[in-house]
Formats: structure tokens, sequence, C-alpha cells
């Protein structure tokens, strides 16, 4: 009954309440007439809503969004293909997509009469405003009874996403990050021209310049050998990402977590352009180790696009995963918040010896305002800083109105870093 009630139109409910109206005054007034034409103006709507449950609403929905992965404030059309699997006509159908609100208006268009089999075509357009892997559908339907008495809806549960990319700034060189191949901490290991091997000789092979053959290590083994050919290993880097809610201030497009994210997706690109081999290190609940690691660059920019605030207190496990892969040296980039003693001790302790090491300490508290809710009471974002300083990193500390490119110019341009030790 109450199904029923809710499907009724404010027309429908009209013809109900006068018909109820009009049978009660026809028995109290002895008149059979009103009593019919009550019973007529009940008994319509009720026809109208079997009428509109006869139809079959199971369609087929496939959304492509062309295209999958776009950036911020970048359009993309949304291709809908709607398809009528069942053995009845479907009834023409009043249709609303169901979308994130950072995606803009809900488009609402109308899905003809469909055969069995027959499939038809509907096109929109969405451009995010937001980073993130946004919700396309469900398709919620609606049909009409020929009177307008009644309404049914329908919620076709099938749903995709559009991925939206964080922005990706230039960045200006530095000049003390100089460049990705040849450079001073790079990665211990060849690549040969004829796969991958960790030998400076090999066995001789058909087609080798007899040239390079190595005759010491050929009287040693009594089998030819060639010198290997060599490519330059690529530097390493490494970009820290502190997710922690706490760590970060202020909300939406103006939080500092988005700040960082940008900056994180803006280095990642920049330094893969130099040449650098970069490791982007963010906390993953996911991951066995709690921390997810990208090595490639469109794996890097979705990890991004992905990025919520996490729960964790500290940033152990991430300094743990970060410690291993700067072992043998090499580029380091903090985006962190504030930290205790202990964590900061392990975070300085990341830059090797004549390896640079830059910091962006967020100062939460500066990003939330008169709102800070999730940002560290207890600790102060300058202490995490003087500890980095005097590590021997090159840091600034990280405040509204502080744009990405200047805040990389600032720190990859440090003197303090062409002096570390």
């Amino acid at each position: 009954m109450r199904r029923f009630r809710d499907s009724l139109t404010t027309r429908g409910a009209a013809f109900l309440a006068s018909g109820i109206v009009l049978v009660l005054a026809g028995f109290f007034l002895g008149q059979d007439d009103l009593s019919r034409i009550g019973t007529a103006l009940m008994a319509l709507p009720i026809f109208a809503g079997l009428m509109g449950r006869r139809h079959d609403l199971t369609l087929v929905v496939e959304r492509q969004a062309r295209p999958s992965r776009v950036t911020i404030d970048e359009p993309a059309v949304v291709q809908m293909t709607i398809s009528n699997p069942s053995l009845t006509r479907s009834p023409v159908l009043f249709a609303e997509e169901h979308l994130d609100y950072s995606l803009g208006d809900r488009p609402r268009f109308v899905i003809p009469a469909l055969a069995p089999g027959v499939t038809t075509h509907v096109e929109y357009a969405v451009r995010a405003h937001a980073r993130g892997a946004h919700r396309l559908g469900p398709l919620g339907v609606r049909v009409q009874d020929p009177f307008g008495l009644t309404l049914r809806h329908a919620s076709l549960s099938t749903h995709d996403e559009l991925l939206v990319l964080p922005r990706v700034l230039s960045l200006s060189d530095g000049r003390a990050l100089g460049r990705g191949l040849g450079a001073e901490g790079s990665v211990p290991h060849r690549v040969a021209l004829h796969g991958e091997d960790d030998q400076s000789v090999r066995e001789y092979r058909d087609g080798d310049d007899l040239r390079r053959i190595h005759w010491p290590a050929t009287a040693r083994t009594g089998e030819l050998m060639v010198r290997q050919e060599d490519r330059p290993a690529k530097r390493r880097a490494v970009v820290l990402l502190d997710t922690r809610a706490r760590a970060h201030g202020g909300k939406g497009p103006t939080g500092s977590l988005e700040w960082a994210v940008t900056m994180a997706a803006s280095v990642v690109t920049h330094l893969l352009d130099l040449g650098f081999a970069v490791h982007l290190l963010t906390s993953d609940a996911g991951q066995e180790s709690g921390v997810r690691e990208d090595a490639d660059r469109d794996q890097a920019l979705e990890t991004l696009a992905r990025v919520v605030p996490t729960d964790e207190a500290g940033i152990g496990s991430l300094l743990h995963a970060a410690s291993a892969a700067t072992a043998q040296g090499g580029l380091i980039v903090a985006l962190v918040g504030a930290v205790d003693d202990d964590a900061a001790r392990a975070l300085s302790s990341l830059r090797q010896p004549g390896g640079p090491g830059l910091a962006f300490v967020v100062d939460a508290g500066a990003f939330a305002g008169a709102g800070r809710t999730h940002a560290l009471e207890d600790l102060d974002p300058r202490a995490t800083t003087a500890s980095l300083a005097g590590a021997g990193w090159s840091v600034l500390s990280i405040e509204p109105g502080l744009g990405v490119a200047d805040a990389w110019a600032t720190v990859a341009g440090s003197r303090t870093l062409l002096g570390a030790r």
C-alpha cells in the first residue's frame, strides 16, 4: 500500500482523495450516483498504476568515457549504450544520470520505447573540478502512465567511474638536481644491449664485434668472452607523500593535502622527464606493508588521483619503506606534515651523505585556520623543519597562498643542497 501511495502523482492523489470523498458523501446522503462517480475516480489511479507496472524495466546500460582519464577542469564525453534484453517492448522513459557532485549537474534525457533487442545511444559531457575516481551512475529512470496519475521509479544499478588526475605544473630544473643519467648517486645496475646481466663480460655471441673480445677472461675460461656494452644507469629519486589526516589542514582544493598531491604529481613528472628513476611512496592500507610504491608515470598519477586522508597516527611504515628505497643514495623529496622527534630523526636519516634531500613541511594549522580539526595540535611544524634543515636537507614550510612552482624553485635551487655533506 505504501509503495502504491508513493507512486501517485499530485494528480493521482487528487483523484483518489476526491473519489473517497464522493463515495463517503454518496453513502451518507443516500446518493448512489455520487458513490459510483467516486468509485470510478478511485479505480482510475489503481488501474493506471497496474498499467505502469506491466512493463519490464530491465535495461542494460554501458558507459564509455572519452578520454577515460582527464585532468582537473578538462572536459570528457560519456557515451551511454542502452539496450533492451527483455522479450517485451519497453515504455518511453524519463532518465536521470546520477553523478558525483563535482562533475556538475545531472544530465536528464528521454529514452524512446525500445523493441526487444534494440539499442539506443546517448551522450553527455562532464567537467570535473576535483581530482579522484568519480562515479558515473546508476541511471535512474521513471515511467508515467498515459493519464499522468502514477509515476514509477527504477534504478539501473550499473555504474562506472571517471578518473580525474591531479594537476601537473611545470617546474624549474633546479641547480642542485643535476641530470638523471650519469649523475652522482646512480643506481648500481647495468643493462646490456643483448639482455639484462650483472656481469661486465659474457660469452661471445654470433654478430658480436671482435674488437670487444676480452682476452684475459677468454684465457681464464677457455671460451671467447666479450666486454658487455653498458647503458648509463639512471639516478634514483624517491618521492615521499604523507597522507595522514592529522598532518593536513583545510578541505577541498584549498586544503594542504591537495597542495601536496599537486606537488607530488608535478615532481614525479618533472623528474621522470629529467631521466630519473622515480619511486613514489604513499600509504595504502590494501598493501601488506601498508605502503604503495609506484615507479611508472601513469600508475603514480593514478595513485595520486585516488589519494584520500588516512587515519595513521604516525608515518613509521612509510619511513621504513623509504629507508630501503634510499639506501643506495639518490635524490629524496619529502612532502610531510609535522612529526614527532623520533620520526623527524628517522626522516632526516633518509638523506644519504652527499645526496640531496628536499622537504616541504605543511603547516596544517595555517591551512585549517579557525576550523582546525585534524591538524597536529601537539606538534610544531617548525620543529620538524628545523630538524631536517639541521641534517642537511633543503626545507621549506608550506603555508596557504604559496604556489607549487614557487615552492619548488625555492627548495630545488637552494644553496643548502650545494653545501650538503
